[in-house]
């Protein structure tokens, strides 16, 4: 199976792969707590904006490059996560993100007339403008591994002495980001979440505490730049298993007064932007990984970097 679209379009079609697997194992497709793998290897075709998948996989958004690696066989198994509310399963997926990256999505949403980078950019900007923190609440179970200390990164590898203790956080947060991949692009070269890998088996849980304007955009311009994203002291980041977001709805004065500003409708559903594709949760998100769940052509771009070899298809 070959895919050529964007990002939404590939997380959709691997979407469908999963959901195929899953049914014809006999499994509930409403709760999936141990899905199976998927069994045909899906193949990436870049043609969207952003095309981070493709850039994650074969290092450069490039057609040609990523049909070489298709027509040569290269495949990577690559680490999927489920969304699910207490009820059901929303979908599978790779990364997502709760808040700044979410509204901005949704606001883009609303202007599908406009040209996509134009609507991409206005909503950007418009949802920068009008910066409000989601109040929430976070808990997460962190990977069971040995503590690494790094001195150029603030990601944190927690080991836990006991199974299955989940910390929690509550409080107001500007971006939350949960990745199963680094999620390279050409706006952030070393990836959203540079210390995450293919197939390895975690996420990365990077959240963004409520800072000030100007902090928050000194954050976002570390992206394109070789500079550690992640040294704020607003900034919190993790290696993680699985983790829960629990929205905590505002009410009276609040809520009418972050109702212009907020992206949450009526019904109080909040707005998530999962592979760039925009869905809405009123209830908690729990997210899980699932290490290998899924083959994609392409190649560790770990492997890429060390290579002596000058071109990205080989």
């Amino acid at each position: 199976v070959v895919c050529v679209g964007g990002d939404g379009s590939v997380s959709e079609v691997a979407h469908g792969l999963l959901l195929k697997a899953q049914i014809d194992a006999g499994k509930d497709t409403d709760y999936v707590p141990e899905p199976v793998r998927a069994p045909v290897p899906l193949g990436v075709i870049p043609a969207g904006t952003t095309n981070i998948l493709a850039h994650t996989l074969y290092g450069v958004k490039h057609v040609v490059t990523a049909t070489l690696h298709i027509v040569m066989g290269h495949i990577q198994p690559v680490d999927v996560c489920t969304f699910s509310t207490p009820s059901k399963l929303l979908r599978f997926g790779f990364s997502a993100m709760f808040g700044f990256g979410a509204r901005s999505l949704a606001l883009a949403e609303k202007h599908r007339w406009m040209p996509s980078s134009q609507r991409k950019d206005f909503a950007f900007i418009k949802t920068l403008a009008d910066l409000k923190p989601e109040d929430c609440e976070l808990s997460f179970l962190p990977l069971q591994i040995p503590r690494e200390d790094s001195e150029n990164d603030r990601i944190t590898l927690l080991y836990l002495g006991s199974k299955d203790q989940w910390h929690r956080i509550q409080g107001h947060f500007l971006n939350v980001s949960i990745m199963a991949i680094p999620c390279l692009c050409s706006m952030a070269p070393r990836g959203l979440a540079p210390n995450t890998r293919l197939n390895n088996g975690s996420m990365a849980l990077i959240v963004v505490q409520n800072t000030s304007r100007t902090e928050f955009i000194k954050h976002l311009k570390r992206y394109a730049s070789v500079k550690n994203q992640f040294n704020f002291p607003f900034v919190e980041t993790y290696t993680v298993q699985e983790v829960k977001v629990q929205p905590r709805l505002k009410s009276g004065l609040d809520a009418k007064e972050n109702t212009h500003l907020n992206t949450a409708s009526e019904e109080g559903n909040y707005p998530w932007n999962i592979d760039g594709d925009l869905m809405k949760e009123a209830s908690e998100v729990h997210v899980r990984v699932h290490p290998q769940l899924i083959s994609l052509y392409g190649v560790n771009t770990d492997d890429l970097e060390s290579s002596q070899a000058t071109c990205n298809c080989i």
